[in-house]
């Protein structure tokens, strides 16, 4: 990972949104600020039991929110999150492939952030 994108935030957009089950489960206590943001490119799909993120430059935007860890808790959270969605740095088998991506905030302004989009073949299917 480069230093730039060391501690990016992350956009969430499904069941890491605040309310939804994985939000107080990993994030409660780690997170510095939560936004109201979205991403365009991208279409949202329910999944099979969980919601994934296929980019597409003509579709959105994706509603979803921008977290902003702690940095004492960015680490061990970023870890977590990846096994959430299943992910790890170059491996065929991913659900999500994890992302650097530019989202717009209410105000306009845009932010840098990792986003977790379905994988080449969860996205085929």
């Amino acid at each position: 990972m480069s230093p730039a994108a060391a501690q990016l935030p992350f956009f969430v957009y499904g069941t890491l949104r605040p309310g939804e089950p994985n939000h107080d489960v990993h994030l409660r206590g780690r997170v510095a600020a939560e936004e109201p943001a979205r991403l365009a490119g991208a279409v949202l799909y329910a999944g099979p039991g969980y919601p994934y993120l296929v980019e597409d430059p003509e579709a959105g935007p994706v509603r979803g929110e921008l977290i902003t860890a702690l940095p004492s808790a960015y680490d061990r959270l970023l870890a977590e999150l990846d096994v959430l969605e299943d992910y790890a740095p170059g491996d065929p088998r991913n659900l999500y492939e994890r992302v650097v991506r530019e989202v717009t905030l209410l105000d306009g302004a845009t932010a840098r952030a990792w986003v977790y989009v379905a994988a080449a073949r969860v996205a085929a299917g």
